[in-house]
């Protein structure tokens, strides 16, 4: 009888923490993650000896305590640990400079929170603000501390993790869709054979993004609230550039992924980015063709297409070269062998898609001109076939990794994969771009440990130093720093034959945000 008991016991409990959280504890939810009222409407807080008032939603509680509540350490502070176990205990509780102090009750717990108290009357860390809240509001708030260590992320289950991303079926991007989704399904299937993480088997949803913003947001809301998902793989979606990383912050999502290879993405806490951009190329082409070409005074070209992400990354390198002496530096966007000619330049730029790269080059060359020309390999490699013979070893391109940093293991893994998914070398930055984001995500996730949570994803990547992917240069994350290569190796190719030779190995560069 005691078994059966405690075996209907158990089972209540499990189906207790799995419950979904009532209207009062979404709310608290809520509060505690963004800071706002359950009606969106905004909460202030008193922080230090002033008092000075501040939005709550630019220091929420989960900024400090984190979204499962466990505290981690910050400049210095370690905040408490908010599980109601803990908070509500019959035994009392002990801070850290020895002082005991009663159980929380409900009423102690909201003066804790608007008047920076605990239960013994004893002043909490002077770090800690004083919410100004509404009744409504702290009933809300209370609520959810009661169901915070129960509230699990969506998408991780006891013997699941579910992972989303957005790859195009059709369109422009389609071929380049359909290889990150076989190597990303190859390496679902490949952890899963080993047993999975912590015992969790890996789903993996592919939604296609469609032909614009719109639809992508779409397809993004699915993933966020339809499909759960624990985190976000690797997807390519250009249109949500200047939306995804505040739709991720507001859902708490994660993301591992190549995402500023074709532009620009913001910077966010949520993303970790396993090659450089194309800002960080470009600014490692300029680096070289500055100390080894000297072509600083110029005239320089930057050529670009008229699409937003483009054009910001060129503006961006602009900047950077008139800041770093360069002269004569002009922009000029390109749509069709119609535009003006850009006659006269010692160094041209090139930013977009590869068969534009040809065709400027076969253009110059005809009207007598073959100034150096740069560019990143992800976006023109593919039309090196058709550049004309007078560009030979004029054309530098710069490659996030070249075959020197791939390790046997790594060769023999990413070789693997692509029998098993039918796939050759096509599009070859992006496959290791995926490749290394799913390894990323394994270690992420094993570091975490059985008893996951985005917070602890998040904290774990952060915390890798020096990571080997056997394919890249060694990856390293940190504080304030979202992607793990910083600069990219420079090649130059001879034509016609296609032989490619590295003239400077990489080494990571300092820019600013």
């Amino acid at each position: 009888m005691n078994i059966v008991l405690l075996i209907l016991l158990a089972s209540v409990s499990l189906s207790a923490s799995a419950l979904p959280l009532t209207p009062s504890e979404s709310a608290g939810k809520r509060l505690y993650r963004e800071g706002l009222s359950d009606n969106g409407a905004p909460v202030m807080a008193r922080v230090g000896a002033a008092d000075i008032l501040l939005p709550a939603s630019s220091l929420p509680c989960a900024n400090c305590h984190g979204a499962d509540g466990q505290g981690r350490a910050e400049g210095g502070v370690r905040p408490p640990d908010l599980s109601w176990s803990r908070l509500s205990s019959t035994y009392g509780q002990q801070q850290i400079n020895g002082r005991d102090y009663p159980a929380y009750t409900d009423g102690s717990l909201a003066r804790a929170i608007q008047e920076g108290r605990d239960p013994g009357n004893n002043r909490l860390d002077p770090a800690m603000p004083r919410f100004v809240l509404s009744m409504n509001d702290q009933r809300n708030l209370s609520a959810y501390l009661k169901r915070l260590a129960d509230d699990r992320d969506p998408g991780l289950n006891a013997d699941s993790l579910h992972l989303g991303t957005l790859l195009p079926s059709s369109g422009p991007l389609s071929e380049e869709g359909a290889t990150v989704a076989a190597v990303l399904k190859g390496s679902v299937a490949r952890i899963n054979e080993a047993g999975g993480i912590h015992g969790r088997s890996l789903r993996l949803t592919i939604l296609d993004p469609g032909p614009d913003r719109i639809s992508a947001e779409q397809a993004l809301e699915q993933l966020i609230e339809q499909e759960q998902v624990f985190a976000l793989i690797a997807p390519l979606v250009p249109a949500l550039d200047s939306e995804l990383a505040a739709r991720l912050e507001r859902a708490g999502v994660p993301l591992i992924g190549p995402l500023s290879l074709q532009g620009t993405a913001p910077a966010s806490r949520q993303i970790f980015e396993p090659l450089p951009g194309l800002r960080e190329q470009l600014i490692a082409l300029a680096d070289y063709a500055s100390d080894s070409l000297r072509v600083r005074q110029g005239p320089t070209l930057i050529a670009y297409p008229d699409d937003p992400g483009q054009r910001l990354a060129a503006q961006n390198l602009e900047q950077y070269l008139q800041d770093h002496a360069w002269q004569h530096v002009r922009l000029q966007t390109y749509n069709s062998s119609q535009d003006p000619l850009p006659l006269g330049s010692r160094s041209v730029f090139y930013l977009g898609s590869g068969g534009g790269f040809s065709r400027l080059a076969e253009r110059l060359q005809n009207a007598g001109q073959v100034p150096y020309l740069f560019a990143a390999s992800n976006q023109v490699a593919g039309d090196l076939l058709q550049m004309p013979s007078g560009f030979s070893r004029r054309v530098f391109l710069a490659y996030p990794f070249v075959p020197s940093d791939w390790t046997p293991s790594g060769r023999t893994a990413l070789t693997l994969l692509r029998e098993h998914q039918g796939l050759g070398g096509e599009h070859a930055v992006l496959q290791v771009g995926a490749f290394s984001s799913m390894l990323l995500l394994s270690e992420g996730m094993k570091q975490a440990g059985r008893d996951a949570s985005r917070e602890k994803l998040i904290n774990a990547l952060e915390g890798l130093h020096d990571f080997a992917t056997g394919l890249t240069p060694l990856i390293s994350f940190g504080p304030g720093r979202r992607l793990g290569l910083s600069g990219a190796h420079i090649v130059t190719v001879e034509l016609p034959d296609q032989r490619f030779y590295l003239v400077a190995p990489y080494k990571p560069i300092a820019v600013t945000p």
